[in-house]
């Protein structure tokens, strides 16, 4: 029918024959000869798609991107294979393609991540062992070489060299710290207390946190603990369940910003019984054992 033709003509096609039955068409694109199969429904009412201009496009994406396209995954239309520069085989979706290849983002090859991270280690006489137990996306879980302890650390710390071994090493992971509980009250009046750990926890009241020397602000109690290590493990379990039972006592930043130097691990006043209760519990399940 004309009314055909004159639509192939103006979605950039030209009708071959009919084929298979009287409700399918063979038509040729004007872009790169291919020959497809497509329903008559779809020529009138859509834009057919030439699979092989398709095709060309994710190859000329991937180019663009620094990539070698490999083929669709059969699992997923979404997702297809491509060859990284360093050459191992990467899956990664057309739409994460097309944004590398537009300088909005980057690609890396998981396997050679894991293996610069894994030098990292080397260099610093740790082994990496895996992903963070606690899920946090910025640690990694290390075996320090010499003695075998495993303890989660930062990979920037990992980078810069600035990390120690809880088991055997002199640094602030090893060395002896403390948990506690400090209370501040803010000009106008308001109540906080800020929980936390430091090997000193006077210094770090009176000459660290506080922008203001004049503040009212006191030590409420400390816990030492036996290790850095052990504090951080400690103080992050404390403050899961302290904004998992009482989200409404965890006191937005903007609230002491320009007056208390944290960004986080601060609450209402009101919660203060609370804290010192959990310390003391914390107190009683590390003290050594009587002799």
């Amino acid at each position: 029918m004309p009314h055909w033709i004159s639509s192939a003509k103006a979605k950039g096609y030209d009708i071959v024959a009919r084929v298979i039955d009287r409700f399918h068409l063979a038509l040729r694109c004007r872009l790169c000869g291919a020959v497809i199969k497509v329903r008559l429904f779809t020529l009138m009412s859509a834009q057919p798609l030439c699979p092989t201009c398709v095709q060309t496009g994710w190859i000329s994406t991937a180019r663009a991107a620094g990539l070698t396209f490999l083929g669709r995954c059969a699992d997923d239309q979404h997702y297809a294979f491509y060859e990284a520069p360093c050459g191992h085989q990467l899956r990664r979706q057309f739409e994460i393609v097309e944004r590398v290849a537009t300088g909005e983002t980057g690609v890396r090859c998981d396997i050679c991540h894991k293996e610069n991270e894994q030098d990292e280690a080397t260099a610093q006489g740790w082994r990496l062992i895996g992903p963070d137990p606690d899920g946090n996306a910025n640690y990694r879980r290390y075996q320090h070489i010499d003695c075998e302890h495993v303890q989660r650390i930062a990979r920037v710390n990992m980078q810069s060299g600035r990390v120690g071994c809880g088991g055997c090493g002199e640094k602030w992971t090893a060395a002896p710290s403390h948990l506690y509980a400090m209370h501040f009250v803010l000009p106008n009046s308001r109540e906080l207390v800020k929980v936390g750990y430091s090997n000193n926890p006077e210094s770090r009241l009176y000459h660290q946190l506080s922008r203001d020397p004049n503040m009212p602000r006191k030590l409420l109690r400390t816990i030492p603990v036996a290790s850095g290590q052990m504090a951080i493990t400690l103080e992050k379990a404390l403050h899961r369940k302290l904004r998992d039972e009482h989200p409404d006592a965890v006191v937005d930043p903007d609230v002491y910003h320009g007056l208390i130097k944290v960004q986080s691990e601060v609450y209402d006043a009101a919660l203060t019984a609370k804290i010192l209760a959990e310390l003391d519990a914390i107190a009683s399940r590390i003290a050594p054992p009587a002799s």
